[in-house]
């Protein structure tokens, strides 16, 4: 009965620490293709949505994608497919990306904008982290709560026996009553 006490909180944690690691490492590759000073004119090849949502009485919320390709410096012919772009870029328009180079070549469309990247970072790790904060503190509340009652409420995890306080002994529970 403990699990569902420890287990779903301990759940919803490590959910919360997966999606904060997500969002710093989006947040993260923005600002190294910002911060890396190399820009390309890129063509925009395709755009097209994505839905999500929509069963039952959930609102169908639409994502805008767009599909880029530049040219690098190193003569590469990079392509990368970009979500939330700007409605008014259309399949043909050129644009300008910025890009980090390296093994792995990170690319966006949109425009430089630490600040409001930072406070949306700033916005969604406080939240996750009210989240943990009240999935730990329902863990210890509930531990300091319902030890005391444990067995009464849950009945017992020691199979008829019963443990000294004093020497921290274990007894069958008919012995322990005739325990001096």
């Amino acid at each position: 009965m403990d699990f569902m006490f420890y287990g779903g909180p301990t759940f919803i944690i490590a959910i919360a620490v997966l999606m904060a690691t997500f969002v710093i490492r989006r947040v993260l590759r923005m600002r190294r293709a910002w911060n890396s000073g190399l820009t390309a004119e890129a063509r925009c090849l395709r755009t097209y949505t994505t839905t999500s949502g929509g069963s039952g009485d959930t609102s169908v919320h639409t994502t805008l994608h767009h599909v880029y390709e530049f040219v690098a410096r190193d003569g590469r012919t990079v392509r990368f497919d970009e979500p939330h772009g700007p409605g008014t870029v259309i399949e043909g328009d050129y644009v300008t990306v910025f890009y980090s180079e390296g093994e792995q070549v990170n690319a966006t469309a949109h425009r430089p904008s630490p600040v409001r990247h930072g406070l949306a970072l700033a916005g969604v790790l406080g939240f996750l982290g009210v989240i943990v904060v009240f999935c730990v503190g329902f863990m210890v509340t509930y531990s300091q709560v319902f030890e005391p009652f444990g067995d009464v409420f849950f009945g017992t995890d020691n199979d008829g026996y019963v443990v000294d306080e004093q020497t921290g002994e274990t007894f069958p529970a008919d012995q322990f009553a005739e325990m001096p």
